[in-house]
């Protein structure tokens, strides 16, 4: 009785196996008329920034790609992935003149069932404009407790000499440059390099310690971009530029332009030429209200560092 259970078991999974084999695929002899682009990748040295944008309704690819000093647009081979069992010409690969025609080009993708569609790629070319040597020429600070009962200021450093070191306060970094230079693109979009913090002709940079009463080191609030050399990470979206240091740490600004920036209590700061803004979290302190030790040491809100592009 048992030999025959085991045996009918037998039989009925060879009958399933046998079944399962004969289950016919769905899309057999289905033909695809799918004919569109997927994804365009550039190949070669050129440097794509973010993945491109497909536009299906309008049949249309946009890439971004970093432009910089001799780059070639009239042979380039962008990879290209499209519909399932589709075919495209000029190939995925083939190297196209781009700039003949206003950096566009015409590609066909064939669908297998012999429908065509023509799709327009773009290369749209993109500078970082963060490139370049910078000179330092302000620290400014936006401070104070109760900025709305007169408690807040906005402040040149260096109009405060009596609250650094007599040698090497904020008036150390003024002849300062910073340099940056162009490394790549992250898989997110956001352009990155290194940059140089030269100390210029005195070779000091800042040592940022308060010298009032209680004297107190507040480094950790104004050494915002690395001394010597660090990393940036520049975030188009959110408008950042962030600053990496030797041991990782990070200080994250915003780029500015010129302009006058409004801080409320009829407080404004002004950008004769570029900046980078931070952001600090300093403490209320009631009891110091009004004093340069309350904005600088307890309660800096903004910080800038002026730069101006040589």
């Amino acid at each position: 009785m048992k030999k025959r259970i085991i045996f009918n078991l037998n039989l009925l999974l060879v009958f399933v196996a046998f079944c399962t084999g004969c289950v016919e695929d769905p899309y057999d002899g289905v033909v695809s008329n799918e004919r569109s682009i997927e994804a365009v990748t550039l190949g070669g040295d050129l440097v794509q920034v973010g993945p491109a944008v497909v536009d299906r309704t309008e049949g249309k690819v946009t890439v971004t790609v970093l432009v910089q000093p001799g780059t070639d647009l009239s042979k380039v081979s962008p990879q290209i992935q499209t519909s399932y069992k589709s075919t495209i010409s000029p190939g995925s690969g083939e190297p196209v003149n781009f700039a003949a025609n206003n950096n566009q080009a015409t590609y066909t993708v064939t669908s297998e069932s012999g429908k065509t569609r023509d799709w327009k790629v773009e290369l749209v070319p993109f500078t970082e404009t963060l490139l370049g040597t910078y000179d330092i020429n302000g620290l400014v600070v936006f401070g104070g407790t109760g900025p709305e009962y007169g408690g807040g200021a906005v402040l040149k450093m260096t109009d405060k000499p009596w609250v650094w070191p007599a040698s090497g306060g904020p008036e150390a970094e003024l002849d300062n440059t910073l340099t940056f230079e162009f490394s790549g693109v992250t898989a997110e979009g956001h352009t990155y390099g290194t940059v140089t913090n030269n100390a210029g002709p005195d070779g000091l940079y800042a040592n940022f310690l308060f010298v009032g009463n209680p004297q107190t080191d507040v480094n950790g609030f104004y050494r915002r971009i690395p001394k010597g050399v660090g990393t940036w990470t520049r975030n188009y979206t959110a408008n950042t530029v962030t600053f990496t240091f030797a041991d990782k740490t990070t200080a994250t600004a915003t780029f500015v332009g010129p302009g006058s920036i409004s801080l409320g209590n009829n407080l404004t700061k002004t950008v004769t030429d570029n900046a980078f803004e931070f952001t600090l979290n300093g403490t209320d302190d009631w009891n110091n209200i009004y004093s340069d030790y309350d904005k600088f040491v307890k309660k800096p809100r903004r910080f800038w560092v002026e730069v101006k592009k040589q």
